[in-house]
């Protein structure tokens, strides 16, 4: 990094704290900071890379409930925190180089101790949060404080743990300041507001005729307050965005999806009306938990969450666990970046305008909403088994952020463990989270008559045997949910597995102390 970026880096951090630049000999350690923190009992615990991780997921999900789940922004905001993350660890590493300071911040031998890892990455993870989180800064500071940390340390002094970890962070966050996303909403073209659009696109369908049946629809939903609300295309821009790793946002980029008046399409569309007039309880569970409801974090933290599956599965110790949340975080964020190239390229429909083009008129079966079941219905009622609030997300369908996210997340849990093998279960009671209150039977009930089986139940455990078929399984969720049709799926699952296999190389290099020529 050059001395122009150093210093950008530095009005960064001042902007978030008024921080001094110190550069000096190693400062004394005390025989409190030489500690680690082990547990009275000698029993694993969670690391502070966890733990931060932890307190990362729920300022993220604090977020979306005040703004909407809005998965591309969501994982862009998770890949900043566990990059600042990891480049406030690799200074106390023996090799490990970071993305923006490389070796630079690199800490004697003296140093590298677990409690000095512990606070740089405390100080690294809260100046990251506290630039994309500003409306949670007084509960931010009580995280640091219950850790017993000062959060109004600015320092910046390199021969200090707090200093690494704020001067980390003050680097990824000057990186990231014009990296297209427009956070702060002061791109040419937007409207002022974060991570508005400045690419101008406009749908061709009204929310209220189809004009294309092949491109997108937005749709209104109920607001939860008795009226409407039609959102727009989330983040069209987003094609734009610095990846991680990628050279290009187009570099995995699909040839079209199936037309209208193909019989690949119509196959397609019929497989959703299917799936939703026959969904089981299992099914049902499937698409609600891949959703992710309530207190969503999206896709990334969806799967960082798995990646602390396998931490707790593998005991994993800090220095594996910085790593894994690592490249779990930016392949997601790369996966994104790739995907929206493609929606915003195709600007496909989805089932809701298919249904409603190629049955125009005419009767099909489908989900009839909250303890109603399946009945019969005309075609312009049909409705994917999701809340009314949110009935399908607002963008393009091709290809499935879902199955693209997932591909690359399962491929790179699967490189960085070197196995497959997942071996999680996950317990859920179907319809909880889109019928709530309602008696199984009455769920289950087609045209009005509760299904004749004997020991219905809707309470089921969903296998998740390898990371593979889990990334699988999030998949299908969106073809039986009635939110994409097939082709969607299959072509982000393979999207993300190459975003994966090319981006894990490069993130191996950091690993292995390259420099930037190197890599």
């Amino acid at each position: 990094m050059n001395l122009s970026h150093w210093l950008a880096a530095w009005l960064a951090v001042a902007a978030i704290g008024g921080l001094m630049l110190v550069i000096d000999g190693p400062a004394p350690v005390s025989a409190k900071d030489e500690g680690a923190k082990q547990p009275a009992n000698g029993t694993q615990t969670k690391s502070a890379a966890y733990e931060w991780l932890d307190i990362a997921l729920e300022a993220t999900a604090r977020e979306h409930e005040r703004n909407a789940p809005r998965p591309t922004i969501g994982s862009r905001m998770l890949a900043i925190i566990v990059t600042c993350m990891y480049d406030a660890w690799a200074a106390y590493d023996d090799k490990a180089v970071g993305t923006r300071w490389g070796d630079k911040l690199r800490r004697p031998i003296s140093e590298r101790t677990l409690a000095n890892k512990e606070k740089a990455i405390a100080y690294a993870t809260y100046r990251a949060m506290r630039s994309l989180f500003p409306e949670d800064g007084k509960w931010l500071a009580e995280q640091m404080t219950l850790h017993g940390y000062d959060p109004k340390d600015n320092s910046t002094d390199l021969s200090t743990p707090q200093g690494v970890g704020n001067v980390a962070a003050a680097g990824v966050i000057a990186y990231r300041r014009d990296d297209g996303a427009n956070q702060d909403g002061d791109e040419v073209g937007s409207n002022g507001k974060p991570y508005s659009d400045y690419t101008f696109y406009k749908p061709v369908n009204p929310p209220d005729k189809i004009i294309d049946p092949d491109r997108w629809q937005p749709i209104p939903f109920d607001d939860g307050k008795g009226g409407k609300v039609t959102l727009g295309f989330l983040t069209p821009h987003w094609y734009r965005v610095k990846p991680f790793a990628l050279k290009r946002s187009d570099m995995f980029r699909p040839g079209p999806p199936p037309k209208v008046g193909s019989e690949q399409l119509k196959k397609e569309v019929d497989e959703n009306l299917e799936l939703n007039a026959t969904l089981k309880p299992d099914q049902k569970a499937i698409v609600e938990f891949m959703r992710d409801g309530p207190k969503s974090t999206g896709q990334s933290g969806h799967w960082l969450r798995f990646a602390q599956a396998v931490s707790r599965r593998d005991k994993n110790d800090i220095d594996q666990d910085v790593k894994l949340f690592f490249v779990v975080g930016n392949v997601v964020f790369d996966a994104f970046i790739a995907c929206w190239d493609s929606k915003r390229c195709y600007d496909s429909s989805r089932p809701w305008t298919l249904v409603r083009h190629l049955y125009a008129g005419k009767k099909v079966h489908g989900w009839g909403g909250p303890g109603k079941g399946v009945v019969e219905m005309p075609a312009e009622d049909w409705h994917p088994y999701s809340p009314y609030t949110f009935i399908t997300p607002p963008f393009p369908g091709y290809v499935s952020g879902h199955s693209t996210a997932s591909g690359a997340a399962a491929k790179m849990l699967e490189l960085f463990t070197g196995s497959d093998k997942f071996g999680e279960t996950e317990r859920r009671t179907a319809g909880m989270l889109t019928e709530p209150g309602f008696l199984c039977k009455e769920i289950q009930a087609i045209n009005g008559k509760p299904p004749a089986e004997t020991g219905l139940t809707c309470d089921v455990a969903l296998k998740l045997p390898t990371f593979s078929a889990t990334a699988e399984m999030a998949g299908i969720s969106r073809v039986m949910g009635g939110y994409h049709i097939q082709t969607d799926n299959i072509e982000g699952l393979k999207m993300g597995r190459k975003v994966a296999e090319y981006d894990w190389p490069r993130m191996q290099a950091y690993f292995n102390g390259k420099t930037a020529e190197e890599r």
